[in-house]
């Protein structure tokens, strides 16, 4: 090891394959690694104390799991410069450790099965090629990279990660300007399916539910976490009412675009809708399609509230141009 400080793991703990265990960790950068020496006893790759001594000195520039001479004609030229460089790091218990990016360890398995394929494997370490196909079956199943996520715990940080990256692409900074987002017909064909009467004296006595319901329909079907962002960021009166609408706190090249395209597709379904009853018995047969369901569980009534589970032969036909007009799923972009 250098006196130069080492890096550090934030994340670390056991990888289990095939009954086979492997140390890892994720590293301060992000990186994966997997530990040398238990990589080593897990196929069962013995070494000499000399070994030791050469690698800690810089002698041997191959760890021991590739050091048999019978295995050089199957290590590609490319692996052989990444093995070369193990990576020092300090574990999350203090301890100085050698490792190796997580996902060159199918690669190391692949030259001891390929090795024992063309016989080069002598019987005394016929085990430890057996143990590298078992870790290659493994990671055949399950890739590598989110094995160590979920053995170290680190899936809960990329999953905040992720989160974070969406919030940033949809939340604006600052709040932007007031611009009209929710057109007239939005609200037209609304009052139109509730038999609601759409003049000035009507829309201003409009019931309170619209805006439930335009969460529920539009701003609920943004990315997980937006809405409850936008909440929390956007200012209430001392009355506790939003002193500005939702989407002045989305950005303009993704959040109020997508925002749009979602408004639309609800108009969409407004205009093939005969009643409320219907429009919310469409939406959730839309909702189904997009999650890859083949028929609806249950239905809504006219306030939008879950009623007993649609008998199949109630269903009928899903009008056609309702098909290739809400195909459109926004969350796919």
């Amino acid at each position: 090891m250098s006196n130069t400080p080492l890096i550090k793991a934030t994340h670390q703990g056991e990888l289990e394959v095939n009954d086979l265990t492997i140390t890892c960790a994720v590293l301060e950068d992000g990186t994966r690694v997997v530990s040398e020496r238990s990589i080593a006893d897990s196929i069962g790759a013995v070494a000499s104390g000399s070994y030791w001594r050469k690698r800690k000195e810089g002698g041997a520039s191959k760890p021991r799991y590739l050091y048999a001479r019978y295995l050089d004609p199957y290590i590609s030229k490319d692996l052989r410069e990444k093995v070369s460089l193990s990576i020092d790091y300090l574990s999350v218990s203090q301890v100085e450790s050698t490792g190796l990016p997580a996902e060159l360890l199918p690669e190391i398995c692949d030259v001891w099965v390929k090795a024992h394929q063309k016989g080069a494997i002598p019987e005394s370490r016929r085990e430890t090629a057996e143990n590298a196909y078992k870790l290659l079956k493994g990671f055949a199943t399950v890739g590598i990279i989110a094995l160590v996520d979920e053995a170290t715990g680190y899936q809960h940080e990329r999953e905040q990660d992720e989160l974070q990256r969406i919030l940033k692409a949809y939340i604006s900074p600052e709040l932007l300007p007031w611009q009209k987002r929710f057109p007239d017909i939005f609200y037209k064909e609304l009052f139109r399916l509730n038999g609601w009467d759409y003049t000035v004296k009507g829309i201003k006595k409009r019931p309170g539910v619209v805006g439930r319901w335009t969460t529920t329909l539009v701003y609920d079907q943004l990315p997980d976490g937006v809405v409850e962002e936008l909440k929390s960021m956007v200012p209430k009166s001392e009355a506790g009412n939003y002193t500005v609408r939702w989407h002045q706190g989305l950005t303009e090249n993704i959040g109020s675009p997508h925002l749009a395209a979602q408004i639309n597709q609800i108009i969409t379904l407004f205009q093939l809708s005969d009643n409320m009853k219907h429009m919310w018995q469409q939406f959730a047969k839309l909702k189904s399609r997009q999650a890859g369901q083949l028929e609806i569980p249950f239905s809504f009534d006219d306030k939008g509230r879950t009623v007993e589970p649609i008998d199949k032969e109630q269903l009928t036909d899903f009008d056609k141009g309702l098909v290739k007009a809400l195909q459109y799923n926004p969350k796919d972009n």
